[in-house]
């Protein structure tokens, strides 16, 4: 898997050097970057921009290019066992599952789950977007969504969809054992799922508007769920 993007690449060079397997540079860089580069002991390949231009597909490489491991997910017995997790329902957009993900982990969420038809999803996206955050918060794949909210209850989870017309967050004091799913901008939570939830929220508009970018959305409510 070929990750890019200098603040990316830098991050994994400082946190997960481990997951580092070929490093490729189309652009000279400073002494102090390079000798973190060497430090990790793998071969410098210095390609020009055609050459990273194919490896980056296109995208804003910055002179900066890795393959690393394959990403590894997060088991859902696992993510069971952390506080506030974020569920992410029929969303496909890498940029919006991207940002959130950052935003989860800058907040201090214990985990997403990303809850859909996952077999295309795109992890160089999503790791991209999220500047490097999805290495950092555990993250879990699942396809029966309705199955993983009885689950949670199961063990104490309380559900809270976030959905227009839903009640203000200010209304409600947040127990650590708290999940919060986000839909798709398109489509949604469904219904059958607001049914299983214990609260709907949202945010409210004081202007002429009816509806937020869904990272947007989730970053004001996950402030006052995690800070009141």
């Amino acid at each position: 898997m070929i990750v890019y993007g200098k603040q990316l690449f830098l991050h994994l060079l400082k946190h997960h050097k481990d997951k580092l397997e070929e490093i490729y540079l189309a652009k000279e860089v400073n002494k102090d970057i390079f000798h973190q580069i060497a430090k990790v002991g793998l071969k410098i390949q210095k390609v020009d921009n055609q050459k990273a231009q194919a490896l980056a597909r296109g995208g804003n490489h910055q002179g900066f290019l890795a393959k690393v491991k394959d990403y590894e997910f997060t088991t859902l017995s696992e993510i069971k066992k952390a506080d506030y997790l974020v569920i992410l329902y029929g969303l496909s957009d890498v940029g919006n599952i991207g940002a959130i993900v950052r935003t989860a982990y800058a907040l201090g969420a214990g985990g997403v789950v990303i809850v859909g038809k996952n077999e295309n999803l795109a992890i160089q996206g999503i790791i991209r977007s999220s500047s490097g955050a999805a290495y950092e918060l555990p993250i879990a794949l699942c396809s029966d969504g309705l199955g993983l909210i009885n689950e949670l209850r199961q063990v104490g989870f309380k559900i809270y969809a976030a959905n227009a017309g839903g009640k203000s967050v200010k209304d409600f004091k947040f127990d650590p054992k708290s999940v919060i799913i986000m839909g798709s901008e398109g489509e949604g939570i469904p219904n059958k799922v607001l049914q299983k939830c214990d609260e709907i929220l949202g945010v409210n508009m004081r202007k002429d508007w009816d509806s937020l970018n869904v990272s947007v959305a989730f970053g004001i409510l996950f402030d006052r769920i995690i800070n009141g």
